[in-house]
Protein backbone atom coordinates (compact mmCIF):
# COMPACT_ATOMS: atom_id res chain seq x y z
CA UNK A 1 0.00 0.00 0.00
CA UNK A 2 1.32 2.85 -1.24
CA UNK A 3 0.17 6.61 0.24
CA UNK A 4 0.55 9.70 -2.14
CA UNK A 5 0.63 13.15 -0.24
CA UNK A 6 1.28 16.19 -2.76
CA UNK A 7 3.17 18.57 -1.44
CA UNK A 8 3.33 20.89 -5.03
CA UNK A 9 1.51 20.57 -7.86
CA UNK A 10 2.41 23.99 -9.91
CA UNK A 11 4.55 24.19 -12.61
CA UNK A 12 7.46 26.64 -12.48
CA UNK A 13 6.72 29.12 -10.18
CA UNK A 14 4.45 29.17 -6.71
CA UNK A 15 0.61 30.68 -6.86
CA UNK A 16 -1.49 31.43 -3.46
CA UNK A 17 -2.61 28.02 -3.60
CA UNK A 18 -0.12 25.76 -5.03
CA UNK A 19 3.77 25.27 -4.38
CA UNK A 20 6.24 24.12 -7.24
CA UNK A 21 6.58 20.16 -7.22
CA UNK A 22 7.23 17.91 -4.59
CA UNK A 23 5.13 14.29 -3.85
CA UNK A 24 5.68 12.20 -0.99
CA UNK A 25 5.12 8.36 -1.00
CA UNK A 26 4.90 6.58 2.08
CA UNK A 27 5.21 3.13 1.85
CA UNK A 28 2.57 1.40 4.29
CA UNK A 29 2.39 -2.29 5.26
CA UNK A 30 -0.34 -3.06 8.05
CA UNK A 31 0.65 -6.11 9.04
CA UNK A 32 4.55 -5.14 10.04
CA UNK A 33 3.19 -4.62 13.57
CA UNK A 34 1.26 -8.47 14.41
CA UNK A 35 -2.44 -7.13 15.14
CA UNK A 36 -2.10 -3.71 14.57
CA UNK A 37 -3.71 -3.00 11.23
CA UNK A 38 -1.89 0.65 10.85
CA UNK A 39 1.71 1.45 10.76
CA UNK A 40 2.70 3.34 13.99
CA UNK A 41 2.71 7.13 12.19
CA UNK A 42 6.11 7.99 13.66
CA UNK A 43 7.53 5.07 11.66
CA UNK A 44 6.31 4.64 8.43
CA UNK A 45 9.26 5.23 5.60
CA UNK A 46 8.50 7.75 2.75
CA UNK A 47 10.43 8.88 -0.10
CA UNK A 48 10.32 12.47 -2.03
CA UNK A 49 10.05 12.82 -5.36
CA UNK A 50 11.48 16.31 -6.17
CA UNK A 51 12.04 19.27 -4.04
CA UNK A 52 11.19 22.68 -5.26
CA UNK A 53 11.31 25.54 -3.18
CA UNK A 54 9.65 25.79 -0.29
CA UNK A 55 8.69 21.93 -0.08
CA UNK A 56 10.33 21.65 3.78
CA UNK A 57 7.21 24.20 4.70
CA UNK A 58 4.88 22.02 3.40
CA UNK A 59 5.77 19.28 5.17
CA UNK A 60 5.21 20.84 8.30
CA UNK A 61 1.77 20.83 7.42
CA UNK A 62 1.87 16.69 7.18
CA UNK A 63 2.71 13.97 9.59
CA UNK A 64 5.56 13.11 7.60
CA UNK A 65 9.12 12.90 9.26
CA UNK A 66 12.49 13.66 7.85
CA UNK A 67 13.95 10.95 10.11
CA UNK A 68 11.87 8.31 8.24
CA UNK A 69 12.79 9.71 4.76
CA UNK A 70 14.35 7.06 3.22
CA UNK A 71 15.60 8.70 0.05
CA UNK A 72 14.81 11.49 -2.57
CA UNK A 73 14.33 11.39 -6.33
CA UNK A 74 14.64 14.00 -8.58
CA UNK A 75 13.87 14.10 -12.13
CA UNK A 76 15.45 16.92 -13.45
CA UNK A 77 17.61 19.72 -12.98
CA UNK A 78 14.85 22.53 -13.05
CA UNK A 79 14.33 24.56 -10.31
CA UNK A 80 11.11 24.13 -9.53
CA UNK A 81 12.04 20.43 -9.09
CA UNK A 82 14.88 21.01 -6.75
CA UNK A 83 15.36 24.15 -5.39
CA UNK A 84 14.36 23.54 -2.02
CA UNK A 85 16.69 20.23 -1.75
CA UNK A 86 19.40 22.26 0.13
CA UNK A 87 17.06 23.48 2.77
CA UNK A 88 15.34 20.66 3.36
CA UNK A 89 18.63 18.68 4.00
CA UNK A 90 19.66 21.46 6.45
CA UNK A 91 16.71 21.02 8.26
CA UNK A 92 17.27 17.22 8.48
CA UNK A 93 20.67 17.79 9.92
CA UNK A 94 19.52 20.76 12.34
CA UNK A 95 16.50 17.88 13.28
CA UNK A 96 18.98 15.32 14.72
CA UNK A 97 19.07 13.13 11.74
CA UNK A 98 21.91 10.72 11.55
CA UNK A 99 20.75 7.63 9.61
CA UNK A 100 21.90 7.77 6.10
CA UNK A 101 19.68 9.03 3.28
CA UNK A 102 20.26 7.92 -0.23
CA UNK A 103 19.39 10.13 -3.02
CA UNK A 104 18.79 9.58 -6.72
CA UNK A 105 19.35 12.08 -9.30
CA UNK A 106 21.28 14.04 -12.26
CA UNK A 107 24.39 14.28 -11.87
CA UNK A 108 24.34 18.18 -11.75
CA UNK A 109 22.37 18.07 -8.35
CA UNK A 110 25.66 16.57 -6.18
CA UNK A 111 27.90 19.53 -8.14
CA UNK A 112 24.58 21.77 -6.52
CA UNK A 113 24.93 19.85 -3.48
CA UNK A 114 28.55 20.45 -3.31
CA UNK A 115 28.94 24.15 -4.32
CA UNK A 116 26.22 24.88 -1.26
CA UNK A 117 27.87 22.91 1.38
CA UNK A 118 31.29 24.61 0.59
CA UNK A 119 29.80 27.90 -0.02
CA UNK A 120 27.53 27.97 3.13
CA UNK A 121 29.52 25.64 5.44
CA UNK A 122 26.39 23.33 5.87
CA UNK A 123 27.16 20.38 7.46
CA UNK A 124 25.60 17.18 7.40
CA UNK A 125 25.75 14.76 10.71
CA UNK A 126 24.43 11.72 8.20
CA UNK A 127 26.18 10.33 4.87
CA UNK A 128 24.33 10.72 1.53
CA UNK A 129 24.52 8.08 -0.58
CA UNK A 130 24.12 9.66 -3.90
CA UNK A 131 23.55 7.96 -7.31
CA UNK A 132 23.77 9.07 -10.09
CA UNK A 133 21.04 8.34 -12.89
CA UNK A 134 23.40 8.49 -15.31
CA UNK A 135 25.69 6.21 -13.82
CA UNK A 136 22.87 3.65 -12.95
CA UNK A 137 21.50 4.25 -16.78
CA UNK A 138 25.03 3.25 -17.74
CA UNK A 139 25.75 0.30 -16.26
CA UNK A 140 26.34 -2.99 -18.00
CA UNK A 141 22.74 -3.92 -20.29
CA UNK A 142 20.49 -6.80 -18.10
CA UNK A 143 17.46 -7.16 -16.75
CA UNK A 144 18.29 -4.69 -13.71
CA UNK A 145 19.61 -2.14 -15.17
CA UNK A 146 18.33 1.28 -13.68
CA UNK A 147 16.54 -0.03 -10.65
CA UNK A 148 17.53 0.23 -7.19
CA UNK A 149 16.04 -1.82 -4.24
CA UNK A 150 15.29 -0.65 -1.06
CA UNK A 151 14.76 -3.28 1.75
CA UNK A 152 12.58 -1.76 4.62
CA UNK A 153 12.44 -4.75 6.73
CA UNK A 154 12.83 -8.61 5.96
CA UNK A 155 8.95 -8.27 4.59
CA UNK A 156 8.62 -5.43 2.81
CA UNK A 157 10.46 -4.02 -0.36
CA UNK A 158 10.42 -1.02 -2.78
CA UNK A 159 12.14 -1.11 -5.81
CA UNK A 160 12.73 1.83 -7.90
CA UNK A 161 12.99 1.65 -11.50
CA UNK A 162 14.05 4.41 -13.69
CA UNK A 163 13.11 5.75 -16.99
CA UNK A 164 14.15 8.41 -19.20
CA UNK A 165 11.70 11.26 -20.84
CA UNK A 166 11.65 13.96 -22.96
CA UNK A 167 12.38 17.40 -21.75
CA UNK A 168 14.30 20.48 -22.76
CA UNK A 169 17.06 18.99 -20.10
CA UNK A 170 17.50 15.07 -19.46
CA UNK A 171 14.48 14.64 -17.38
CA UNK A 172 13.21 11.41 -15.90
CA UNK A 173 10.52 9.29 -14.76
CA UNK A 174 10.37 6.72 -11.68
CA UNK A 175 8.45 3.39 -11.04
CA UNK A 176 7.79 2.47 -7.32
CA UNK A 177 7.42 -0.95 -6.63
CA UNK A 178 6.44 -2.27 -3.37
CA UNK A 179 6.10 -5.50 -2.60
CA UNK A 180 4.88 -6.80 0.83
CA UNK A 181 5.44 -10.64 1.64
CA UNK A 182 3.91 -12.78 4.52
CA UNK A 183 3.78 -15.74 5.56
CA UNK A 184 0.59 -17.38 6.68
CA UNK A 185 0.70 -20.30 9.09
CA UNK A 186 -2.29 -22.65 8.20
CA UNK A 187 -3.21 -23.25 11.59
CA UNK A 188 -6.11 -25.65 11.31
CA UNK A 189 -3.76 -28.45 9.40
CA UNK A 190 -1.60 -27.95 12.00
CA UNK A 191 -4.57 -28.71 14.64
CA UNK A 192 -6.20 -31.72 12.43
CA UNK A 193 -2.09 -32.98 12.29
CA UNK A 194 -2.50 -33.24 16.30
CA UNK A 195 0.18 -30.21 16.57
CA UNK A 196 -0.71 -28.28 19.66
CA UNK A 197 0.22 -24.54 19.58
CA UNK A 198 3.59 -24.19 20.77
CA UNK A 199 7.08 -22.09 19.92
CA UNK A 200 7.36 -24.76 16.77
CA UNK A 201 4.38 -22.85 15.23
CA UNK A 202 6.76 -20.08 15.22
CA UNK A 203 9.49 -21.74 13.96
CA UNK A 204 7.32 -23.01 11.30
CA UNK A 205 6.06 -19.54 10.19
CA UNK A 206 9.45 -18.29 10.07
CA UNK A 207 10.32 -21.00 7.44
CA UNK A 208 12.08 -23.24 9.85
CA UNK A 209 11.69 -27.16 9.21
CA UNK A 210 11.06 -28.55 13.08
CA UNK A 211 10.92 -32.08 14.98
CA UNK A 212 8.22 -32.61 17.20
CA UNK A 213 8.88 -34.58 20.78
CA UNK A 214 7.74 -37.83 19.12
CA UNK A 215 10.21 -37.89 16.51
CA UNK A 216 7.95 -36.46 13.83
CA UNK A 217 9.70 -34.03 10.37
CA UNK A 218 7.37 -31.37 10.39
CA UNK A 219 8.18 -28.98 6.13
CA UNK A 220 7.92 -25.47 6.83
CA UNK A 221 6.16 -25.47 3.00
CA UNK A 222 3.61 -28.38 4.51
CA UNK A 223 2.00 -25.98 6.58
CA UNK A 224 2.86 -22.10 5.88
CA UNK A 225 1.57 -20.28 2.65
CA UNK A 226 3.74 -17.37 1.21
CA UNK A 227 1.44 -14.21 0.10
CA UNK A 228 2.95 -11.22 -1.82
CA UNK A 229 1.51 -7.61 -2.14
CA UNK A 230 2.56 -5.87 -5.22
CA UNK A 231 1.71 -1.75 -5.89
CA UNK A 232 3.26 -0.11 -8.51
CA UNK A 233 2.74 3.84 -9.59
CA UNK A 234 5.02 5.55 -12.10
CA UNK A 235 5.43 9.49 -11.41
CA UNK A 236 7.21 10.99 -14.50
CA UNK A 237 9.15 14.48 -14.45
CA UNK A 238 8.59 17.03 -17.11
CA UNK A 239 7.73 15.11 -20.44
CA UNK A 240 6.16 15.94 -23.72
CA UNK A 241 5.88 12.65 -25.05
CA UNK A 242 4.16 10.50 -22.98
CA UNK A 243 5.45 7.41 -24.74
CA UNK A 244 8.41 7.15 -23.27
CA UNK A 245 6.50 5.76 -20.76
CA UNK A 246 4.70 2.58 -22.38
CA UNK A 247 6.96 -0.04 -20.63
CA UNK A 248 7.08 1.65 -17.46
CA UNK A 249 2.95 1.34 -16.97
CA UNK A 250 2.56 -2.13 -17.60
CA UNK A 251 0.67 -3.66 -14.95
CA UNK A 252 0.59 -0.02 -13.07
CA UNK A 253 -2.13 0.71 -10.52
CA UNK A 254 -1.26 4.13 -10.84
CA UNK A 255 0.39 6.81 -13.12
CA UNK A 256 0.93 10.32 -11.61
CA UNK A 257 2.15 12.74 -14.70
CA UNK A 258 2.29 16.52 -15.09
CA UNK A 259 -0.40 18.46 -17.41
CA UNK A 260 1.24 21.98 -18.14
CA UNK A 261 -1.56 23.28 -20.10
CA UNK A 262 -4.40 22.23 -22.31
CA UNK A 263 -3.97 20.93 -25.83
CA UNK A 264 -5.30 23.95 -27.32
CA UNK A 265 -3.18 26.22 -25.32
CA UNK A 266 0.08 24.12 -25.85
CA UNK A 267 -0.46 24.16 -29.61
CA UNK A 268 -0.52 27.90 -29.13
CA UNK A 269 2.20 28.14 -27.71
CA UNK A 270 4.34 26.50 -29.88
CA UNK A 271 2.97 28.37 -32.50
CA UNK A 272 4.00 31.52 -31.43
CA UNK A 273 7.56 30.57 -30.92
CA UNK A 274 8.56 27.96 -33.01
CA UNK A 275 12.06 28.37 -32.26
CA UNK A 276 11.39 27.46 -28.43
CA UNK A 277 9.31 24.40 -27.24
CA UNK A 278 8.92 24.31 -23.51
CA UNK A 279 8.40 20.62 -24.28
CA UNK A 280 5.50 20.11 -21.42
CA UNK A 281 2.56 17.70 -21.88
CA UNK A 282 -1.05 18.76 -22.06
CA UNK A 283 -3.92 17.20 -20.48
CA UNK A 284 -5.19 15.64 -23.79
CA UNK A 285 -1.65 14.31 -24.53
CA UNK A 286 -1.49 12.37 -21.36
CA UNK A 287 -4.99 11.18 -21.39
CA UNK A 288 -4.77 9.96 -24.83
CA UNK A 289 -1.59 7.85 -23.87
CA UNK A 290 -3.34 6.90 -20.87
CA UNK A 291 -6.02 5.56 -22.68
CA UNK A 292 -4.26 3.72 -25.15
CA UNK A 293 -1.83 2.23 -22.74
CA UNK A 294 -4.88 0.92 -20.64
CA UNK A 295 -3.93 2.59 -17.32
CA UNK A 296 -7.07 2.77 -15.02
CA UNK A 297 -6.31 5.39 -12.30
CA UNK A 298 -4.81 8.85 -13.23
CA UNK A 299 -3.53 11.63 -11.26
CA UNK A 300 -2.53 14.87 -13.24
CA UNK A 301 -0.12 17.61 -11.89
CA UNK A 302 2.43 20.57 -12.46
CA UNK A 303 -0.31 23.07 -13.20
CA UNK A 304 0.70 26.51 -15.35
CA UNK A 305 0.11 29.07 -13.25
CA UNK A 306 -2.43 30.72 -15.46
CA UNK A 307 -4.82 27.85 -14.19
CA UNK A 308 -6.32 28.88 -11.50
CA UNK A 309 -7.61 26.50 -8.33
CA UNK A 310 -11.55 26.39 -8.64
CA UNK A 311 -13.29 23.97 -10.74
CA UNK A 312 -15.85 26.01 -13.18
CA UNK A 313 -16.54 25.24 -16.81
CA UNK A 314 -18.89 28.38 -17.74
CA UNK A 315 -15.72 30.78 -16.62
CA UNK A 316 -13.73 31.92 -19.16
CA UNK A 317 -10.78 32.51 -16.20
CA UNK A 318 -8.41 29.42 -17.20
CA UNK A 319 -8.95 26.92 -14.46
CA UNK A 320 -9.11 22.96 -13.35
CA UNK A 321 -12.17 22.31 -15.37
CA UNK A 322 -10.82 23.09 -18.45
CA UNK A 323 -7.63 20.58 -18.01
CA UNK A 324 -10.81 18.23 -16.62
CA UNK A 325 -12.28 18.36 -20.12
CA UNK A 326 -9.04 18.08 -22.12
CA UNK A 327 -8.24 14.95 -20.33
CA UNK A 328 -11.48 13.53 -20.75
CA UNK A 329 -11.67 14.31 -23.89
CA UNK A 330 -9.39 11.70 -24.84
CA UNK A 331 -9.27 9.57 -21.35
CA UNK A 332 -12.47 7.51 -19.71
CA UNK A 333 -10.70 5.77 -16.91
CA UNK A 334 -10.40 7.64 -13.26
CA UNK A 335 -9.48 10.63 -13.22
CA UNK A 336 -7.91 13.45 -10.54
CA UNK A 337 -6.56 16.41 -10.54
CA UNK A 338 -4.38 17.22 -7.58
CA UNK A 339 -4.33 20.23 -5.90
CA UNK A 340 -1.23 20.91 -2.73
CA UNK A 341 -1.82 18.09 0.48
CA UNK A 342 -4.17 16.09 -1.55
CA UNK A 343 -3.57 12.65 -0.04
CA UNK A 344 -4.21 9.37 -2.20
CA UNK A 345 -3.97 5.74 -1.16
CA UNK A 346 -2.75 3.28 -4.01
CA UNK A 347 -3.16 -0.25 -3.47
CA UNK A 348 -1.93 -3.31 -5.62
CA UNK A 349 -3.41 -7.01 -5.64
CA UNK A 350 -5.96 -7.74 -3.43
CA UNK A 351 -4.56 -11.03 -2.24
CA UNK A 352 -3.42 -9.17 1.12
CA UNK A 353 -6.20 -6.85 1.86
CA UNK A 354 -9.17 -7.11 3.47
CA UNK A 355 -12.61 -7.14 1.04
CA UNK A 356 -14.06 -3.87 2.18
CA UNK A 357 -10.63 -2.48 0.93
CA UNK A 358 -11.14 -1.95 -2.73
CA UNK A 359 -7.79 -2.29 -4.77
CA UNK A 360 -6.88 0.75 -6.62
CA UNK A 361 -6.98 3.99 -5.91
CA UNK A 362 -8.43 6.37 -3.42
CA UNK A 363 -8.69 9.59 -2.60
CA UNK A 364 -8.74 10.60 1.05
CA UNK A 365 -8.85 14.41 0.76
CA UNK A 366 -6.34 16.83 2.27
CA UNK A 367 -3.24 15.87 4.87
CA UNK A 368 -4.25 19.49 6.14
CA UNK A 369 -7.49 18.75 7.67
CA UNK A 370 -7.13 15.17 8.13
CA UNK A 371 -3.49 14.88 10.03
CA UNK A 372 -3.16 11.36 9.10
Amino acid sequence: MLKLTFLGTSAGVPTKQRNVTALAIECLNPYSSGASRQQNKKSRPWVLIDCGEGTQQQLLHTKLSLHQLQAICITHVHGDHCYGLPGLLASAAMSGRTAALTIIAPKAIAMLLEAITVTTELYFPFAINFMAIEDLLSEPSDEHKGEITINLDHQHQLVIDIHPLSHRVASYGFAMTETISRRTLNTEKLTAAGIPASALWGRLQQGEDVMTKDGRKLYSADYVDNDSQCTRVVIAGDNDTPECLSAAVDDADLLVHEATYTHEVLNKIQAKNPDFDPMHSSAQLVGRFAQNNEVKNLILTHFSARYQSFDNLQSSTPNMAHIRLDAQSAYTGNLWLAADFDQYMVNGSTDLIDEEESSGVQYLGSARSHKK
